[in-house]
């Protein structure tokens, strides 16, 4: 039985969490790695660790020491373009709370990792005291992904009702009190 560490990423961490970011992008995804989508992951501390409204976590496997799952958090809402207009809108920069990066390998999955990993994301919010909503969107086509964030939140937006390509699915997560 595994048992995990969940805590926020020192700068020991960056490459082992980088390292879970990147296996996600380009096995779970199929995309690679595309500069305008993951240019957070080669400076994390730049995008979570460095600012003080961002939080990047990581779940530690406690039998080995590695890193087997991540989250991250930051305080950019949701650009437009690519996402639609009303979204950025309702969503904006400075009062969102955006949930990124909950990937967890494979291996470890089943686990309750992300759950716990969001609710540390969803903690650290609230502690803030300046966001009033959390934010995210998936890629449904990543197995598992849509069940689990609607477990979690409601869908404000399905961009696969719309008549372009895209596939992405927004969500909403409720603050935490």
């Amino acid at each position: 039985m595994h048992e995990y560490r969940i805590r926020t990423t020192t700068a020991d961490d960056l490459d082992a969490a980088r390292a879970v970011m990147l296996d996600t992008v380009y096995h779970d995804f199929g995309t690679g790695y595309v500069p305008r989508w993951h240019a957070d992951i080669i400076d994390l501390d730049g995008a979570y660790l460095s600012p003080a409204r961002h939080t990047l976590l990581v779940a530690v496997d406690q039998q080995d020491g590695s890193v087997a799952a991540t989250a991250a958090l930051d305080s950019r809402g949701p650009a437009h373009p690519p996402n639609p207009g009303w979204i950025a809108e309702r969503f904006p920069s400075g009062e969102t709370a955006q949930l990124r990066r909950v990937y967890v390998r494979a291996e470890h999955r089943r686990r309750g990792l992300a759950r716990r990993l969001v609710g540390e994301l969803l903690d650290f919010a609230a502690a803030d005291g300046g966001y009033r909503s959390v934010y995210l969107h998936t890629d449904p086509a990543v197995t598992g992904a849509e069940g689990f964030w609607r477990s979690l939140g409601k869908i404000v937006h399905d961009e696969r009702e719309d008549s372009g390509e895209s596939r992405v699915v927004h969500f909403e997560v409720p603050m935490r009190p």
